[in-house]
């Protein structure tokens, strides 16, 4: 007996209702601190269901599809994690990818049938810079909420595209574009004899994703990023030049789309000016899943792979399972809404101790 005359259960082999409490405070603080935990935990939850239920799930054709699935894809997300991560949202992307590359594949095709595929990815680049510091220079100067500007921006960028440059498929891409996207980087047979191939393209996302990994943790315009997300007047109080990381912010996630736009072209080798419409709440879903807040300061590269992980999985299991086209974004909505409701109750329910 201890001296409150109340049993002492220390060494006895017993947990306490404190220890009880101590855990569920550490598992909550984890879950706060690494909400991509919980993204990784979902992604082997569904790939153990699938591959038990379709063994061909886990074959090497399988992974790769969802490989060459996944870059456009994270493409995107890598640039609008950047921007959610500073406070804001951009809707324009796709619009960006589109203008940029239907533009540069007709003016290659028209002028410049053998531009290297460098030069291509250095104008595509380029170009979304250009469209994105613009994005960035309307939200710090017109003081409005980012996700207004970029709305409009999406309907300006498509809309001069299809009025004063094209709306009609490139089917016949100059040489080097079309054979960038044959190129492959790792190629075998399966056994029915069909050839699998994981395109050199690929090579772009990881190195996409170290780049802005890089910025995000090891740089001042990261710290930066994520202190604007987190308070924009603390920010300018520290010094930083908020107009410069607004900018970037969306200057980065512009040059990324321009990127991705490129990487849409050669894979698929036809440029469509109609290309990747609606595909844009996938993509800010994928962020969302991977930790990142819509109010700004959190998230990681590596929850954003995840992320899109998750989404391009879900969206090839129901292709797998033979659910229709028409069922597939009601089935993906609420996936997304089951998921973030499970965000924001567990960061609701254990919040970091103080």
């Amino acid at each position: 007996m201890n001296p409150a005359g109340t049993p002492n259960n220390s060494g006895s082999g017993h947990v306490t209702v404190s220890g009880q409490l101590s855990q569920k405070r550490g598992l909550g603080d984890l879950i706060a601190k690494k909400p991509e935990l919980v993204t990784l935990g979902l992604l082997i939850v569904i790939c153990l269901a699938v591959s038990i239920a379709n063994p061909t799930f886990l074959q090497p054709s399988s992974l790769i599809d969802i490989g060459r699935a996944s870059v456009v894809t994270g493409l995107f997300a890598l640039g609008v994690f950047v921007v959610l991560a500073s406070g804001g949202i951009d809707v324009s992307f796709t619009a960006i990818a589109a203008l940029t590359m239907y533009s540069i594949t007709l003016f290659a095709l028209n002028h410049f049938p053998e531009m290297p595929i460098l030069v291509v990815f250095v104008l595509a680049v380029l170009g979304g810079i250009a469209l994105g510091v613009l994005n960035g220079f309307l939200v710090y100067t017109l003081r409005v909420p980012s996700l207004i500007v970029t709305i409009g921006t999406q309907y300006l960028f498509r809309g001069g595209l299809l009025a004063f440059i094209g709306t009609t498929w490139i089917m016949e891409l100059p040489g080097p574009m079309g054979t960038f996207g044959r190129i492959p980087l790792l190629e075998f047979e399966t056994a029915n004899g069909a050839t699998v191939s994981l395109p050199v393209y690929f090579l772009i996302l990881p190195a996409t994703a170290l780049l802005t990994w890089w910025i995000m943790r090891r740089t001042l315009m990261g710290r930066a990023i994520f202190s604007l997300g987190g308070n924009a007047d603390v920010t300018a109080r520290l010094g930083y030049n908020v107009k410069i990381v607004h900018l970037f912010v969306f200057g980065y996630a512009g040059a990324l789309a321009g990127l991705a736009g490129i990487v849409q072209v050669t894979a698929n080798r036809l440029a469509n000016p109609f290309d990747l419409v609606g595909t844009e709440i996938s993509v800010i879903a994928a962020v969302v899943l991977g930790g990142a807040r819509i109010t700004g300061g959190t998230g990681s590269v590596i929850g954003t792979m995840l992320g899109v992980l998750l989404v391009v999985i879900v969206d090839n299991v129901l292709v797998m399972v033979g659910i229709p086209s028409t069922w597939q974004r009601v089935v993906v909505g609420a996936f997304i809404l089951l998921a973030a409701a499970f965000f924001v109750t567990r960061q609701r329910k254990f919040k970091p101790a103080k």
